[in-house]
């Protein structure tokens, strides 16, 4: 059974048009690289612009957006297996950023996973990957 705060709500995933912009069109993103996964993440203000001011209050200031080309699946089937395979690593391990993260008031951490290999990878590995990541991101912010 999972702990009520290892869950992986819909508040955490980044799901707005215009903070995908920000993170990804703007500038002032960071990304790093732990094969075959890319992490791009980009610490932003809170703005009451983005959302109604009832709901700018969330328990956690970090959204994550999963990403797995067509390109390197054409099936369905599999770019859903990596992106259950990356969410999961990232349940498990979020502690690492979202602490950072909550020590900063009116802050926002975005990131973006993004899938680099054409081929499927056990889930000890991206586990391990997606760790390292976040612990990597967790120190630079």
């Amino acid at each position: 059974m999972v702990k009520h705060d290892e869950r992986l709500r819909k508040e955490e995933r980044l799901c707005s048009k215009k903070l995908i912009d920000t993170l990804f069109g703007t500038g002032g993103s960071h990304a790093m690289t732990a094969y075959p996964l890319k992490a791009v993440y980009r610490l932003i203000d809170c703005k009451s612009e983005t959302s109604a001011p009832e709901e700018t209050v969330m328990e956690s200031n970090v959204q994550v957006l999963v990403s797995v080309p067509k390109k390197h699946f054409k099936r369905a089937v599999k770019r859903n297996r990596v992106k259950r395979q990356v969410r999961e690593a990232y349940r498990k391990h979020k502690r690492f950023v979202t602490l950072r993260v909550n020590e900063q008031t009116d802050k926002q951490l975005l990131i973006a996973f993004i899938w680099l290999s054409n081929e499927l990878i056990d889930s000890v590995t991206i586990e391990q990957r997606v760790s390292n990541l976040l612990q990597r991101i967790g120190e630079r912010i």
